[in-house]
């Protein structure tokens, strides 16, 4: 953690210079000065549609092809193609649920899981209504955290079409064994479409190691624009039915467009992974840009696990207090630094909003992980309080949110 250049790094995030320590990350990132910078730019040489012949047209259009590039780079895409950008990961998978319906049949089967956003389970419920599809829940462990793959084991059967699952939880914080649970699925011939949203930010995504067939993330999360990203086996998007216009391109990515896209946005976009890639080089990383990616990403985590560990440390010190989620510090590696908590004697909200005064930003509520939160048995409204640490984040500020929190619940 010592040699992990935080100060350089802060220097790249404007909203840093103030008081507020954000603790907010796991809802939306901050965004470094060259994502800024590079939406503007857009708006200057790029405010234009695709496919003129004039200049600021073939610049929107290069823009938009180096958003697509350098994701394929960030996920180990094959090729840009594989790429879809939208609005956001909740519209992607909704509208790629649709296409995916029309290879499904009555009485296919879909496996959801207990511990997802309602981004990769609303859709998936919804779907299996207009079909008449049955839903299997997928449960995960209390005692480990995570989804394991006996669990799976015992619920899929050959009538198993698509398991949607995610990569970590935004609520507990829990990195599930995706690959594993992967190999499980495909052994069965079902489709598999992992949530990445809150790995992301924390972990270098390879699609082809895992083994899946999508992946969903969110730019909004990893330090660029509001945005979603949606990789997709090019075998099966280049096949699977559209819902475009009916001029839309048949080639990808084009062929799932949904109307022209925000450039200025996929500017920041690919600026978010200039950044990553800016950090692996800071770090010491070489070589091709993605293993000095895969770099940006290790000195992250090897300066993130020591700032959770001290923030959970801290927080079970505190009298009434819960951590719901992975709090064994030889098992660190096993989460992302999103720890969501409980007071047994003081509600989430209350909480929330007094350390929103005192200028830390943190989140409480459902978390949209509904079903997580009725399996652990709290409230449906006021459900936890959630921090979530980044790598811009300082050992200070852990003991700032530490601080208030036992001076609010003595």
């Amino acid at each position: 953690m010592t040699n992990f250049p935080i100060q350089q790094v802060r220097d790249q995030f404007p909203a840093l210079n103030s008081s507020v320590a954000f603790f907010d990350n796991p809802a939306g990132t901050q965004v470094p000065t060259r994502v800024i910078e590079a939406v503007s730019a857009s708006f200057v040489a790029a405010a234009s549609n695709y496919g003129a012949f004039h200049a600021t047209s073939r610049n929107a259009t290069a823009t938009k092809a180096r958003a697509h590039e350098t994701m394929a780079e960030l996920l180990g895409a094959a090729s840009g193609n594989e790429i879809l950008i939208g609005q956001s990961t909740t519209m992607l998978t909704f509208q790629l649920s649709r296409s995916l319906g029309h290879l499904l049949k009555p009485g296919d089967e879909i496996i959801v899981t207990r511990m997802d956003h309602e981004a990769n389970v609303s859709p998936w419920l919804r779907l299996a209504e207009d079909q008449k599809l049955t839903v299997r829940w997928l449960p995960f462990n209390r005692d480990t955290w995570r989804i394991e793959p006996a669990d799976l084991k015992a619920l899929i059967t050959d009538r198993t079409r698509i398991l949607a699952l995610n990569y970590a939880s935004n609520l507990t914080g829990s990195i599930n064994p995706v690959k594993e649970l992967t190999q499980i699925a495909k052994q069965a011939g079902a489709l598999v479409y992992v949530d990445a949203v809150q790995f992301t930010p924390h972990g270098l995504v390879d699609v082809g190691q895992l083994g899946c067939d999508f992946l969903a993330c969110s730019s909004y999360k990893f330090f660029g624009p509001h945005l979603g990203v949606l990789w997709g086996r090019e075998s099966i998007l280049a096949d699977l039915h559209p819902y475009a216009v009916r001029t839309a391109p048949q080639d990808l990515p084009g062929r799932h467009g949904t109307g022209t896209p925000q450039t200025e946005l996929l500017a920041g976009l690919a600026a978010a992974t200039d950044y990553l890639a800016w950090l692996g080089a800071q770090t010491g990383g070489i070589g091709d840009r993605r293993a000095v990616l895969a770099h940006s990403y290790e000195a992250a985590t090897a300066y993130e696990i020591p700032l959770v560990e001290q923030l959970i440390e801290g927080l079970l010190e505190i009298p009434g207090l819960h951590v719901h989620g992975i709090t064994d510090s030889k098992r660190l590696h096993e989460r992302v630094p999103t720890v969501s908590i409980t007071h047994d004697r003081h509600s989430n909200t209350s909480l929330a909003r007094a350390l929103a005064e005192q200028g830390i930003n943190v989140w409480c509520g459902n978390l949209y992980a509904l079903e997580a939160v009725r399996t652990l048995g709290l409230s449906e409204k006021d459900s936890v309080l959630r921090i979530g640490l980044a790598h811009y984040n300082t050992l200070q500020e852990v003991e700032r949110v530490l601080k208030a929190l036992k001076s609010l619940t003595a």
